[in-house]
């Protein structure tokens, strides 16, 4: 095992195309850090700068003690889970296991005994024998890990190795490579593009976006404390609700973010938590709701504040139930909540029709006994105690952890 450590790395393509600007990140040893951001982030570039399959324009990779920006990648120790799984057609799931340790010059009853391991933490004893072709999407993925897993190397670099399952394996396959790092311990560097992914495996998540590290957090802290109005509204599915809103406060009541003739009441405790916040008194903020702090008021807790919504869209699934509701307020108008929008679209114009274009479209999360309906007025409730702030110049997370790691 070993720590990977990227200092000020920088990848620029011809035409001065900046696909990688600067970026810091230290992973430790053992460590799963997962890679997660919009198409076109930088992400699987920079794991391609660490395997060597990418040169660097500027900064040091080092993997354990060495730096290896000048190693060839058959010499960095490192194994490498793609995509595409990248199995020969023509040699059983035995031969594919086997093959790079031979070409390593390994011994017979090493490489063996390797393969026996592997095929046996991975379930892949019963197809040993067939070839690629008779195998299932699930079946040749664990094929390409147990590929990676006979290498014994210092560290796992997973470049988006779930995308080509269905769903439904993709579940469980996300169960078992946890099992596989709490069972193996190795350094794993995995790149995805699904948030969901990156939450349920990392152990830290990095969050990148143009090139550029936003955050790198667990993902609990990803989720509780976003550094930004791009982070807050990445991270989190629903993703969490923007309006601009007015901090004011009030004559004896306390304070309040005043929007769309709402005033939801801000508690004491989350200026004595978030240091800077009263200095946005009087003043305009962008206000972030998550979806899973409403609730229906008839199963809230007492002390959550009143919202009057009319749903607009119903999701019912099963143990809970998604309602869509428009805001009385404009969209928020940020660089990072356009770029959101744009990811969210898929970068088409034609990719979406909006529901409403005059107004924000919210979402609250609510139990699946509420009797919403569409078209239906329902009064909903929010836990204030889990309100987010953000700046509507910077977008910068407004009185956050000071210990925050992020850029």
């Amino acid at each position: 095992m070993a720590q990977i450590t990227l200092q000020g790395v920088d990848k620029v393509y011809s035409g001065g195309v900046k696909a990688v600007d600067g970026l810091d990140l230290e992973i430790r040893d053992g460590e799963f850090m997962v890679l997660v951001g919009p198409s076109g982030c930088g992400k699987s570039t920079a794991l391609r700068m660490i395997a060597g399959l990418e040169d660097i324009s500027d900064g040091t990779v080092s993997i354990g003690d060495r730096v290896v920006n000048d190693l060839a990648p058959k010499d960095r120790d490192i194994a490498m889970v793609f995509q595409n799984y990248a199995l020969y057609p023509h040699m059983t799931v035995e031969q594919n296991l086997a093959f790079g340790l031979k070409l390593r010059g390994t011994p017979k009853s090493e490489i063996k005994e390797r393969v026996a391991n592997a095929a046996a933490m991975l379930g892949l004893e019963p197809f040993l024998q067939r070839r690629p072709a008779h195998l299932s999407g699930g079946q040749r993925q664990r094929v390409a890990m147990g590929r990676a897993i006979v290498r014994e190397p210092q560290a796992f670099l997973m470049d988006e190795p779930l995308s080509n399952l269905d769903a439904k394996l993709r579940v469980s396959m996300r169960a078992s490579l946890n099992q596989l790092h709490e069972r193996l311990g190795i350094t794993t560097v995995y790149v995805t593009h699904d948030q969901i992914e990156a939450m349920t495996l990392g152990d830290r998540v990095c969050v990148l976006r143009e090139g550029r590290l936003q955050q790198v957090d667990t993902p609990q802290r990803l989720f509780d404390h976003p550094v930004n109005l791009f982070v807050a509204g990445f991270i989190g599915s629903p993703a969490m609700n923007f309006v601009t809103a007015e901090l004011v406060r009030g004559d004896g009541d306390g304070a309040y973010a005043a929007f769309a003739g709402i005033r939801l009441p801000v508690p004491d405790g989350l200026f004595a938590g978030r240091p800077g916040l009263d200095r946005h008194l009087g003043r305009k903020v962008v206000l972030g709701v998550r979806p899973s702090d409403f609730e229906d008021a008839a199963h809230a807790k007492p002390d959550w504040a009143p919202f009057h919504v009319t749903a607009g869209v119903t999701e019912k699934l099963g143990s809970e139930i998604n309602v869509i509701f428009a805001v009385d307020a404009p969209p928020v108008e940020h660089k990072d909540t356009a770029d959101l929008a744009q990811e969210a679209g898929e970068g088409g114009e034609d990719a979406a029709i909006p529901l409403n274009e005059d107004k924000a479209m919210w979402t609250a999360r609510v139990n699946a006994r509420s009797a919403v309906a569409p078209g239906r007025p329902i009064e909903l409730a929010v836990d204030t105690d889990r309100l987010h702030f953000f700046d509507p110049e910077t977008g910068l997370a407004i009185g956050g952890p000071a210990d925050s790691p992020a850029v």
